[in-house]
């Protein structure tokens, strides 16, 4: 693989596995730490290995530090590098071990059922395999410097990445049997007005397709929001008011009812997003082809139709 122009010297392959590092934090500092490295190294390595190359690796953005072409060019062979030397280390024995960090963003209800369940079988087969989870609802980023891939809802709008439709999920109407009780079953949706809602902050909410409450029953009030979906399942369960919640995890509890199914079936997709580089990754690849799996596994507990079994 050609990375320099004719002329300029051989990259350093510590320098490599720096920039790799940093590629995958998105961080000067966040890189360091990984290296047990100090920031102004890691600056210091950056810049020798961009003066061996001739141009620019890095771009910065909001979100961190992005590659650029070159960059990519650069990743590719450090990713060669970072696996001869693991192969060296391992041993024949363990050179089939899939290792290292992946960071993925993703909802919380997904990542508790499908991502947490996922990586613990994928685990039992590769032990030095690490994943971190950053919880959040929102659109896919346009830079996602710091991600390995991000689970959203809903069809991403994103350049210079690949986007993988994992499945769909169901969101019904749910209220305590208590709180019935006390209040009322609602007969329709008209009288879903006169209840509140339980679900995520309006003003925070950066999802269009997760608009459904609001759009089909405008009269009703927020009752209890949260940006955090077990939490409105928790309030819906004490009896807070009426939530909207996805059915795969509402169905799990026995004090919860399922109100007007015929009226409120939404469905949404889950899609995940990579990098385009990122599925050469070893680690990288056999997390997103588990998630593949296990969301194909539970498809009809995503769609309501039967329990979760975890």
């Amino acid at each position: 693989m050609n990375l320099k122009p004719p002329g300029a010297a051989a990259p350093n392959p510590d320098d490599l596995l720096v920039l790799l590092a940093v590629a995958r934090t998105g961080r000067f500092t966040t890189a360091a730490e990984t290296l047990g490295l100090n920031h102004t190294t890691i600056s210091r390595r950056i810049a020798a290995l961009e003066k061996d190359l001739g141009g620019r690796t890095l771009a910065r953005t909001v979100g961190g530090w992005e590659l650029t072409d070159l960059g990519r060019r650069a990743v590719r062979a450090a990713e060669d590098v970072e696996t001869a030397v693991a192969t060296i280390n391992e041993g024949e024995a363990e050179a089939g071990q899939i290792a290292g960090v992946v960071r993925i963003s993703a909802t919380d209800g997904f990542s508790a059922f499908i991502i947490a369940p996922a990586v613990a079988r994928l685990r039992r087969k590769h032990p030095n395999l690490s994943v971190e989870i950053v919880n959040v609802t929102r659109r896919a980023l346009q830079h996602r410097s710091g991600l390995d891939l991000e689970v959203v809802v809903g069809e991403p709008q994103v350049h210079r990445a690949e986007a993988i439709r994992l499945g769909r999920y169901t969101l019904g109407m749910y209220a305590s049997r208590r709180y019935l009780e006390d209040f009322g079953t609602p007969a329709g949706v008209k009288e879903l007005s006169a209840h509140g809602l339980v679900y995520f902050v309006d003003s925070m909410l950066q999802v269009d397709d997760l608009d459904a409450p609001r759009r089909l029953v405008p009269g009703m009030m927020d009752a209890l929001s949260s940006t955090n979906v077990f939490v409105q399942v928790e309030a819906t369960r004490a009896g807070a008011g009426i939530g909207f919640l996805p059915c795969f995890m509402a169905d799990r509890h026995a004090d919860l009812v399922r109100l007007l199914p015929g009226d409120f079936a939404e469905r949404l997709p889950y899609w995940m997003v990579l990098r385009p580089d990122s599925l050469r990754q070893p680690a990288v690849a056999a997390v997103a082809d588990a998630l593949r799996r296990r969301t194909a596994e539970v498809e009809d507990a995503l769609l309501g139709t039967e329990p979760l079994d975890c």
